[in-house]
């Protein structure tokens, strides 16, 4: 159906992604896996991976109070435009019980503060092997997860309000109000013990001027938040992201 390639020859690595069917295909499905191993052996491959679509990953949800986010997920896999189930959603504060109710997803109120991370973040865990999850989503999740987290749980992604560098804490919008900016958006990236510095899948940006008003920037970043999110999402789902380093090849 599809074969992508790319070489990057500052990395010293050829990256190739190829889908096909297994409609009247030579070989039983069974039979796959070790077939490919053999011949990704054969081509001295550093890395490789095997998926089957109809084989739906179960995804957690991190969040705070914002609903953004995690209304726009949910919708979208309601839909059936996100090939992922959502039997769980956390967060630090109860806001959102009723959203992820109103989905059917169960929902777990897991306090956070500096004195009691370690043993919320344990919580947390425990909840993600009890429900069987593949990858959690932080859809604006106000809290940093720990290294001994991410040590636990490596598959996370997180959508942060990048394209405001020079902005940072709670109100990055009436910062950038202040300046004057042109331009705001979003990236979603996947998360390491480097505060938002991990590998970036997606990115969107919009344009603003100095007509908008501060709740006018609120509302196109989060407009923003949104796209760059679901979009990271169904790339990964779809098993179109590769990760090297700090980066991310997006056969897209």
């Amino acid at each position: 159906r599809h074969a992508d390639h790319h070489n990057d020859a500052r990395a010293g690595l050829f990256l190739s992604r190829i889908e096909w069917g297994v409609e009247g295909f030579g070989l039983p499905r069974q039979a796959i896996p070790t077939a490919v191993e053999a011949l990704a052996n054969r081509m001295q491959a550093s890395w490789w991976a095997l998926h089957f679509s109809d084989e739906i990953p179960r995804v957690a949800i991190f969040v705070s109070k914002q609903d953004h986010c995690l209304l726009d997920l949910l919708w979208r896999v309601k839909s059936g435009e996100l090939p992922m189930r959502v039997p769980l959603v956390i967060g630090n504060h109860p806001d959102l019980a009723a959203v992820a109710h109103g989905f059917g997803s169960r929902f777990e109120h897991v306090p956070v503060s500096r004195d009691t991370k370690p043993q919320a973040e344990a919580r947390q865990l425990q909840l993600l092997r009890e429900n069987g999850i593949e990858l959690v989503v932080l859809a604006k999740y106000m809290q940093v997860l720990s290294p001994d987290f991410l040590a636990g749980f490596p598959a996370v992604i997180n959508i942060h309000h990048s394209f405001l560098p020079a902005f940072i804490g709670a109100q990055p919008y009436h910062q950038a109000w202040e300046r004057g900016v042109k331009l705001i958006g979003a990236t979603a990236h996947f998360v390491s013990e480097d505060l938002d510095a991990g590998p970036i899948i997606e990115q969107a940006t919009v344009h603003v001027s100095h007509r908008d008003e501060v709740e006018d920037l609120i509302r196109k970043g989060r407009d923003m938040e949104r796209l760059a999110l679901s979009r990271a999402l169904r790339l990964h789902l779809h098993r179109q992201v590769m990760v090297y380093g700090r980066r991310t090849a997006v056969f897209d």
